[in-house]
């Protein structure tokens, strides 16, 4: 069967040269006689593929030397409790901006730890932008500042990082490598593996040196960053495979130009599908155009049992898992890195060919 054209938020598609050469590996890893996924992770031949991937990492993002990389587990819902655990110490106030479920989640999380405020939120239009936001709407005293930078259920992305006083710490979990980004502006970066990066399992954080080593008292040694800093992502054992595999994509984007080509190809591609939506008689985009995200596009019809239709029809045709989060409906397309233009093309095609066959 040929592959499919596969719009799933996460997990989502991969490079095929990435999958390709995990396949060729799969029974033996460069003459090791062995799999990755059935290796020590004690073993010399793997700290070479974590650190491989860790420094490969910090190629492509520009990291600074001040800031530790940890692959870790657990998702970014784990996060939503060792942040505060780790960061919510000094004045044990945090400031966070509602965009979405996951915003709204991590939030809820941080209330269990401290006094996180809500600074500003766009649940009164169903999430389709991104508030505006003021220096003095923040806490003076707040610890950290938390944004869900790129929201994959509503399709939004922040264009301009707040100007605040306090560390940010922002989830980049359906955005990260997708385009360059100046990594010195956040305290704190993290990221689920599953959406644009590798497969799920591993949940990636680059955080600033100064900020580890503060966790409250009755933090799990398991969510406290300095741990797993110490032990340089060994504490217990990783991902393995996910590590491995995310490796793979860091390989692969390094020598496919990097993170300036994919925002070329990512703004192509959105581009294609935006421009569409805009001169679309049956389709529509949900979010402000101002806030759109290059990731995640949301669309609608104005009639549930259309969308259905659309929906069955687009994934007989291989266009698969384009249904819309179940708290939204209609669709959403989801073009990380791996989706390429000519999947993004057809798609379009499709969706002008179904328009004109159910006017």
């Amino acid at each position: 069967m040929a592959r499919v054209y596969n719009f799933s938020a996460g997990p989502s598609m991969l490079p095929e040269e990435v999958l390709k050469t995990a396949a060729e590996q799969m029974l033996d890893y460069e003459g090791s006689g062995q799999s990755v996924m059935e290796m020590s992770h004690r073993s010399k031949v793997y700290d070479k593929i974590i650190k491989d991937a860790e420094n490969d990492l910090r190629k492509l993002m520009e990291i600074p030397d001040n800031y530790k990389v940890l692959f870790l587990q657990g998702g970014a819902s784990s996060q939503f409790a060792m942040i505060p655990l780790n960061l919510m110490t000094k004045n044990g106030k945090a400031d966070y901006v509602i965009t979405g479920q996951w915003s709204k989640k991590a939030f809820s999380e941080a209330k269990k730890y401290g006094e996180p405020n809500k600074v500003a939120s766009s649940e009164d239009k169903i999430f389709n932008y991104i508030p505006k936001l003021d220096k003095s709407m923040f806490d003076k005293d707040a610890d950290y500042v938390h944004i869900t930078y790129n929201n994959t259920i509503y399709g939004t992305v922040y264009h301009e990082i707040p100007d605040v006083d306090a560390p940010i710490v922002t989830d980049m979990s359906s955005c990260i490598l997708s385009e360059p980004v100046d990594v010195s502006k956040f305290g704190m970066i993290y990221a689920g593996a599953q959406k644009n990066v590798g497969p799920a399992g591993v949940t990636i954080v680059i955080i600033r040196e100064d900020l580890i080593g503060k966790a409250m008292d009755i933090t799990p040694t398991m969510f406290d960053y300095q741990i797993h800093a110490d032990n340089e992502s060994l504490y217990n054992t990783p991902p393995c495979y996910g590590i491995y595999v995310c490796g793979l994509v860091f390989k692969y984007l390094l020598k496919n130009g990097g993170l300036k080509a994919m925002k070329e190809i990512n703004e192509k591609k959105a581009k294609i599908l935006y421009d569409f939506l805009d001169s679309s008689e049956m389709f529509r985009g949900t979010v402000v155009k101002e806030d759109r995200s290059l990731m995640n596009v949301p669309f609608v019809t104005d009639d549930e049992e259309l969308n259905a239709k659309f929906i069955k029809e687009a994934t007989e045709a291989g266009f698969v898992n384009l249904k819309g989060h179940r708290s939204v409906g209609g669709m959403r397309a989801s073009i990380y890195n791996a989706m390429p233009v000519e999947g993004v093309e057809a798609l379009v095609e499709f969706m002008k060919k179904f328009e004109s066959e159910n006017k």
